[in-house]
């Protein structure tokens, strides 16, 4: 557990309001217009110094989370705007400005990609807030001095940024980001079918038999799901977790022609996986996606990964298969293990963090 250490050269926050254009009308009537904290580092108002910019970080959270929760206080440890003073001050990191962007969803957060049945997350960030942020701050406004970072869904939205949007990010760090989804995402599917058996039409005997639907289309307890847990104060974990496979659903394998825009991987009565689904699942597998976008990867500054070898989900698998992919395809990048689980791990900032800094300096 991290030690809380005042810095005496402590930051600032500004907190911003944004009204996106790419984010009006999404699928799932979520606000266009959010707000959001960047930190702004000791030196950015030295008054000597009025004319300098800086390096942008740009935080991406793991699902359930929303960029601002990453200034709240935290027992006994640092948040990010505390980690960062101390790792300037000590002169771990130069300087940089952080950003914190909202992109939470009705369905618990997204991958920061785009998806028809969530909204264009990854047009949000590169085509809005970016821009936004370099005519607001002084920053170095280009990719050679611009990163993100992320943990789990964060994590697995800075890597598939690196190589789909390489003109926008100069390097990238990624702890703990879903890969190698046969891994990742099948264990959690029979739990999330159980959970949703119990939203089919009641008065019925089990098996539970409605009117039949194309394969992978909601026969309605996936609606019904939704419907509940809006209207609750409170989730179980199960209820979560089912929430979060939906979430995989409507960014992997969107569909307009599919009663809520998506279509599932697995067939809710039965449970028999869908091959031409989960398919398209594997498309968007990191590990699968180094080979298209190997060259995009090549002109990153900076590509950093870790995992803990006891992650609960079993993505140090998935993240021993990227970084051996990208050894294949001869992209450099910084692969770590360390003791810990998928909990609790942002004490891995203390490592990926001047990595970025330095390398966008």
């Amino acid at each position: 557990m991290a030690k809380k250490i005042q810095s005496s050269r402590q930051g600032s926050l500004v907190h911003l309001d944004f009204d996106s254009k790419v984010l009006q009308s999404n699928p799932l009537n979520d606000p266009s217009c959010r707000s959001f904290p960047v930190y702004l580092p000791h030196a950015y108002d030295q008054t000597n110094r009025s004319k300098r910019r800086f390096t942008v970080l740009y935080d991406l959270v793991g699902f359930t989370g929303s960029g601002p929760s990453h200034i709240n206080w935290r027992n006994f440890e640092e948040n990010v705007p505390e980690k960062l003073d101390r790792l300037i001050e000590c002169g771990a990191m130069p300087p940089c400005i952080v950003v914190f962007p909202d992109c939470f969803t009705a369905l618990g957060g997204n991958q920061y990609v785009n998806s028809s049945a969530i909204g264009r997350y990854a047009d949000y960030l590169t085509k809005e807030i970016v821009p936004f942020i370099d005519e607001t701050f002084r920053t170095k406004a280009d990719r050679a001095h611009r990163g993100c970072f992320g943990k789990s869904s964060g994590g697995y939205g800075a890597i598939v940024h690196a190589m789909k949007y390489p003109d926008t990010w100069g390097a990238v760090a990624n702890h703990s980001g879903d890969a190698y989804f046969d891994f990742v995402y099948q264990a959690s599917w029979p739990e999330t079918l159980t959970t949703l058996q119990r939203y089919a039409l009641t008065g019925r005997k089990y098996p539970p038999k409605e009117k039949s639907a194309k394969p992978g289309f909601d026969d309605g307890r996936i609606a019904r799901f939704l419907a509940d847990v809006h209207a609750r104060e409170a989730l179980a974990g199960s209820d979560v977790m089912a929430l979060m496979m939906i979430c995989m659903a409507a960014t992997y394998d969107p569909d307009p022609r599919a009663p809520l825009g998506f279509r599932v991987p697995y067939d809710l009565n039965t449970g028999v996986k869908l091959e031409q689904r989960w398919a398209k699942w594997l498309r968007h597998d990191p590990i699968h996606m180094v080979r298209e976008y190997r060259d995009n990867l090549k002109t990153s500054r900076g590509i950093y990964i870790d995992c803990g070898w006891r992650d609960q989900f079993h993505i140090h698998f998935g993240t021993r298969q990227l970084a051996s992919v990208l050894n294949r395809h001869k992209i450099t990048h910084r692969y770590l293990e360390f003791d810990g689980t998928h909990s609790g791990v942002d004490h891995r900032m203390d490592k990926s963090l001047p990595f970025l800094a330095k390398a966008l300096r």
